[in-house]
């Protein structure tokens, strides 16, 4: 039995559960059975309950009327207009944040993290600075408004875009994914919108998902 130390229960579980969701070990869809969970780490029903929901909150997993609780799950229409929405989104921001002065420091420190857990080979950081990095790519555009409708888009889209991230350093050297976020980088800071375009064009956000 994997016994968790009551230090925050919640906090505990809530980390476990994300990692193996985001790395792969849960999958879209997966029920997550109460029973085999509490005995599993250790812990009663409350905390499980609450880990759960807070899991919730961040788009990771589903509760379904009398059917209880799973890992999260899009058709796969869905996950084709949520990509094609992200896509229109990040070009709207890119063409009103440039050409013009753009703060990149947010973006920087993303991919800095991103380059940094990749290295280490910590799935769980480099998916959040992933996150981040896109995140604070619509923010140069400096509308809060978009950024509001941007942030659902991308929190359901975590699963899948970790998915992309995880099948590529499968495929590919493992930093092809930082180097690939790095020409994106580049492209923005160049003020072109053009060159920023072009490179969001080729960026490849699902190409290692079907």
């Amino acid at each position: 039995m994997d016994v968790l130390e009551p230090a925050s229960l919640v906090e505990l579980v809530m980390g476990r559960l994300r990692e193996e969701i985001l790395g792969g070990g849960l999958a879209p869809g997966d029920r997550l059975i109460e029973e085999q969970l509490t005995a599993r780490f250790g812990i009663s029903r409350a905390p499980l309950r609450e880990a759960l929901r807070l899991l919730g909150q961040q788009g990771l997993v589903e509760h379904l009327p009398r059917r209880g609780v799973r890992v999260a799950e899009l058709s796969a229409r869905d996950v084709d207009e949520l990509f094609g929405l992200r896509d229109v989104l990040e070009r709207h921001a890119v063409r009103s944040a440039l050409p013009g002065p753009v703060a990149l420091a947010d973006l920087a420190a993303a991919l800095e993290a991103m380059d940094r857990a990749a290295a280490e080979g910590d799935a769980l950081a480099e998916n959040a600075a992933h996150h981040r990095f896109h995140l604070a790519l619509v923010a140069l555009a400096g509308q809060r408004q978009m950024l509001l409708v941007y942030e659902p888009v991308i929190l359901k889209l975590q699963l899948y875009m970790a998915a992309n991230l995880r099948r590529e350093a499968e495929l590919r050297a493992p930093e092809e994914g930082v180097a690939r976020h790095r020409r994106l980088y580049e492209a923005i800071a160049s003020g072109d919108p053009e060159t920023a375009l072009a490179a969001l064009a080729t960026h490849g956000a699902r190409t290692y998902i079907g």
